[in-house]
């Protein structure tokens, strides 16, 4: 008896947290490190990201993806990058749809198109949750 009533507030708190998380989830933000050819231009790479784009909002759960290319403007420190590729979904579940059906989509055939312009060797997926003012 005494385990069990050391137990049983982590378990309802566990739960509880499981019912409440979908209140709390953050969309799905992968960010790619990228390095372009020498000659890309920012009008070639935008094609290239636009195009891409509409090849995977037409693969199942890439519907709702959203996409910014961030073009650094005064940094120190970034070594090889060239470009931040952020690539947004509304929650995991798309996300994971999304790159369920990847491999083998029209989108994922792009990267191999545009290997010679824009290279993006690493990348991490973030959780994004909107900071909101206080009440």
């Amino acid at each position: 008896m005494m385990k069990l009533n050391r137990i049983l507030p982590r378990v309802l708190a566990t739960v509880m947290m499981i019912a409440v998380a979908p209140a709390f989830a953050g969309e799905a933000l992968q960010v790619w490190k990228c390095e372009l050819d020498d000659d890309a231009t920012e009008e070639q790479v935008m094609e290239a990201a636009e195009t891409w784009l509409a090849a995977a909002r037409k693969v199942k759960g890439g519907e709702n993806l959203e996409a910014l290319a961030l073009f650094p403007v005064a940094v120190s420190g970034t070594g090889e990058i060239d470009l931040l590729f952020m690539v947004r979904a509304p929650t995991f579940k798309e996300w994971g749809r999304f790159w369920d059906g990847y491999p083998d989509s029209p989108a994922a055939k792009l990267d191999k198109e545009h290997k010679d312009l824009i290279v993006a060797p690493d990348s991490a997926i973030w959780e994004a949750i909107k900071v909101k003012l206080p009440e």
